[in-house]
């Protein structure tokens, strides 16, 4: 076991291995200050929820409280490794302002209460609304880091019970593209690749994924591929020098609002080289001649006219994607986040249809997550998907639902598509919608046009539930505060990225009166008085262990099965999903031998048009693809809605650092990470920095047509003409009102298939308003670089 400091060498020391050998075992572990394994009452099974990896731990716990974590060997996700966010992150848990009892608003400000007072009101202003405006008044907007047996309870009450269809979570920032991309191409959701396909892949490749920073182990793993022998080549797309940029074979930079114009032109050279697997693509997919058609006009000039990048650039790319034996692509927010972000993703996803690689060792794409369960969130339906991967359109999938919760069908909203959190927002803008639930995330800073946010938070006309363990930015606007409990201090399960599922166990008391989620939500259900068709109590579990179970019924027979699965199984480590009878050990790759989960009968969704976002309707999509086969679907480049003018020369794209998650309301709550990026700073290139007069720790304005941000200056290797924030910085913990969180900026847009707000094609001006300080202090992303590339 290595007790190592994660703030001066965030990637750990290199283990090297070769393609096909196992990745090996480091183990890391950090203790509060004095204490060895000696002094520890308990180790606590668990998985890290502060990225969306997935990290394999075990919680330390002395007397009642938390004292510190491990990672556990045996974990096939890490092999023992945590990055800096699981070594120090458990310390907000202790932290001094978490909430402990219930708030209600009384005379224009928020007072300590009761659960039954909190809950009677919450409850009261429901039922006001379901008699006078019906379901579609009330909301709900949860979270990435919830457990599966919370986020099917939410998804049970919302859809079964109340019959709302205006339930979403915040995965809608990060990952809803993921789950589009998946869905146009195989049919439906689910990961089709592994992490152990990097211990095999000769080429990988990623596309706008700074992995160095969202997900540090898994960027530990891949570094020591290229510690060892044979190491793969990589592609980086991204227009941050980043860590992965420095490292890669090929860097792509490409102008920010741009990625199909890049993606069109590999794919242009792929195909016109031959280095398309014909049997593959005849025998498993259909649209290749639609592809064909399309990247026809998209040679390397013309490609690298639209995106920037040069010609033979693209064409070296192309050879190093065409030449792969064994292909893996990753892809995250930097296409995720961007213009034509789910058209870019399948792109991505084409170009492992056509080159063949999927389901064998080394080879497929994992489209990413950013937060720690956001595939439950997708799985259970408390996203606005159907629970169990089941398609919205297909009135047999809700007739299905609806017989297991023991509901009238037409008590299952599916007169129209479900309200994504874009549409949502809107609807409280308007005063349709007059109750909204916030449960873990803080959307008065993770939301794009923050000014227009907090205007319809502070909506008198709406009643704002927020339920949380910190009193955030949000909770400010609240009508309600529940205090909640988190990771730690509950027992649920949560998959991963690539469909692991972890069990975390509870470790310690939640402090004071805070609850667990799941908890909350079955006793708001009771105090509904909600009632299945034989009028018994709905939901019908009443615990963690029940709800897993109910979990489990409702995922059987589909992609993402648990059936397979138990508590006492994910005791002994993480299992992939599906795990059913036919696969006892759970699934390392999906879509082996050109199975795919795209029969019409069977599939999530009939597809939609990827440049205007329009569904696909049944008869065509069966009438196209009666046998289920994968799809690749072609798009043409078009221009992002904002661009850089005279007065607003650059392109302001926002992104995360590795010290930091969300909105840090945990990771701000935390001495070392804290300490390690304690405020916002804006990066901008050698050339634009000399141009606008700035230097290294200047302090600057960035201006937008929506805000201003002022930040400290980090000149760094970015493409000329654009900027970078990033965006987690808010205001709890400096008392100011504004010009702080990067969202000031941003627009609001949103792509037209996955509806993921567009985070990454903001209009912005910078200029000088302050000195550096007399020692500037250097960016975090400059120091780890540093370390990094000494070791590599």
């Amino acid at each position: 076991m290595v007790e190592r400091d994660g703030i001066a060498t965030p990637w750990g020391t290199r283990t090297p291995y070769g393609p096909g050998e196992r990745w090996p075992v480091r183990v890391d572990s950090h203790l509060a200050d004095g204490l060895t394994e000696a002094d520890v009452d308990a180790w606590v099974p668990t998985a890290a929820v502060l990225h969306s990896n997935g990290d394999g731990m075990e919680i330390a716990v002395r007397d009642g409280r938390i004292v510190g974590v491990r990672g556990r060997a045996g974990d096939r996700v890490n092999h023992g490794r945590l990055d800096p966010k699981d070594l120090f992150g458990w310390q907000a848990n202790h932290a001094e302002d978490r909430l402990t009892v219930p708030l209600v608003r009384e005379g224009g400000r928020l007072v300590e209460s009761t659960w039954d007072e909190a809950m009677s009101r919450i409850v009261k202003r429901s039922k006001e609304l379901l008699d006078e405006q019906g379901a579609s008044s009330i909301g709900f907007y949860t979270s990435g880091q919830l457990f599966a047996e919370e986020y099917y309870t939410l998804a049970a009450i919302a859809h079964g019970a109340l019959g709302t269809n205006h339930v979403d979570g915040n995965t809608r920032l990060c990952t809803a593209t993921a789950a589009a991309a998946l869905k146009e191409s195989f049919g439906c959701d689910g990961q089709p690749g592994s992490y152990e396909d990097v211990d095999h892949a000769d080429v990988i490749a990623l596309f706008g994924h700074n992995v160095a920073e969202t997900q540090a182990v898994l960027w530990e793993r891949i570094l020591d591929r290229l510690a060892g022998p044979n190491p793969p080549a990589l592609l980086c797309v991204d227009p941050r020098e980043t860590p992965v940029a420095r490292a890669a074979t090929v860097h792509l930079a490409p102008i920010p609002g741009t990625n199909m114009a890049l993606m069109n032109g590999l794919l242009h050279e792929i195909l016109a080289n031959g280095w398309v697997d014909r049997d593959y693509v005849d025998r498993h997919t259909i649209g290749f001649a639609d592809l064909e058609s399309m990247v026809g006009d998209y040679p390397p000039e013309r490609a690298a006219e639209l995106c920037g990048v040069p010609a033979d650039r693209i064409r070296a790319a192309a050879a190093l994607l065409g030449h792969a034996e064994r292909l893996l692509c990753t892809v995250l927010q930097g296409f995720y986040q961007s213009h034509q972000a789910t058209a870019a993703a399948v792109a991505v996803n084409n170009i492992v249809l056509v080159r063949g690689m999927l389901g064998r060792p080394g080879c497929g794409v994992l489209q990413m997550n950013g937060q720690p369960t956001a595939e439950n969130t997708r799985e259970c339906g408390a996203d606005g998907d159907l629970t169990g991967f089941r398609n919205w359109a297909n009135d047999a999938h809700v007739a299905e639902l609806a017989k297991l919760w023991n509901v009238d069908v037409d008590q299952i909203p599916h007169y129209a598509p479900p309200t994504h959190l874009m549409q949502m927002m809107r609807y409280a803008e308007n005063g349709t919608l007059r109750l909204l639930w916030v449960s873990a995330t803080n959307p008065a800073v993770s939301l794009p046009e923050l000014g227009r946010i907090r205007s319809i938070l502070a909506q008198e006309r709406l009643f704002l539930v927020v339920q949380d363990a910190f009193r955030t930015e949000t909770a400010e606007f609240a009508d309600v505060v529940l205090p909640a409990a988190i990771w730690g201090e509950k027992v649920g399960t949560f998959t991963n990225a690539d469909r692991t599922v972890h069990l975390s166990e509870k470790a310690v008391d939640p402090p004071g009166e805070a609850r667990a989620d799941l908890d909350i939500l079955l006793d708001y259900a009771r105090r509904m008085d909600f009632r299945d068709r034989d009028g018994n109590p709905f939901p019908a579990w009443h615990d963690p262990r029940t709800a897993f179970e109910a979990w489990k019924k409702a995922s059987a027979g589909r992609p993402c099965d648990y059936t397979g699965l138990t508590y006492e199984k994910l005791r002994r480590g993480g299992v992939q999903w599906p795990c059913d009878a036919e696969h006892p050990d759970g699934t390392p790759r999906l879509y082996e031998n050109g199975r795919f989960f795209a029969q019409p009968d069977y599939c999530e969704t009939y597809g939609r048009d990827l440049i205007t976002g329009a569904p696909g309707e049944p008869s065509d999509y069966k009438a196209a693809n009666p046998d289920g086969k994968a799809m690749i679907k072609a798009a043409e480049y078009l221009p992002p809605h904002e661009t850089p003018s005279a007065e607003f020369p650059f392109a302001l794209i926002t992104g995360r650092t590795i010290y930091h998650f969300h909105t840090r309301t945990k990771t701000g709550r935390t001495p070392q990470l804290n300490a390690a990026a304690p405020d916002v700073w804006v990066e901008i290139s050698a050339t634009d920095a000399a141009r606008e007069h700035l230097h290294d720790g200047d302090l600057a304005e960035v201006t937008t047509p929506r805000g201003t941000v002022r930040a400290r200056v980090r000149v760094s290797g970015i493409r000329d003409g654009v900027l970078f924030l990033p965006f987690h910085y808010g205001y709890w913990d400096t008392g100011d009102k504004d010009g702080r969180a990067a969202n000031e900026l941003t627009m609001t847009d949103w792509d037209p298939v996955s509806k993921q707000p567009l985070f990454k094609t903001a209009a912005a001006a910078i200029h000088r308003v302050g000195e550096a300080p007399a020692v500037p202090a250097s960016a975090p992303q400059a120091r780890v670089t540093e370390r990094m590339e000494a070791r590599t």
